[in-house]
């Protein structure tokens, strides 16, 4: 790595997906007011995830609907015909 151009604050994060629950633990420079408790039983800040790669489509190979603060609704709401 080249030197001075990369941050230093590196420190370990709980990365929570808020769609399934699932939390892991890695190293960021994500900053976060809130804390945990992980499975080892230590305290580190969370960053929590809308998706990752155990809820992805991608990855879990299932073809699930991910709709994210209703915006499938929104959009079959404003652009759905109007009946009379």
């Amino acid at each position: 790595m080249k030197k001075g151009i990369h941050p230093a604050n590196y420190r370990l994060v709980v990365f929570k997906d808020m769609s399934n629950g699932t939390q892991f633990l890695s190293r960021s420079t994500a900053e976060s007011k809130e804390t945990v408790v992980f499975d080892d039983g230590n305290e580190y800040p969370v960053v929590k995830l809308e998706i990752s790669n155990t809820s992805h489509p991608f990855y879990t190979g299932k073809n699930v609907l991910v709709d994210t603060a209703g915006r499938i609704d929104k959009f079959n709401k404003r652009y759905s015909k109007k009946t009379k």
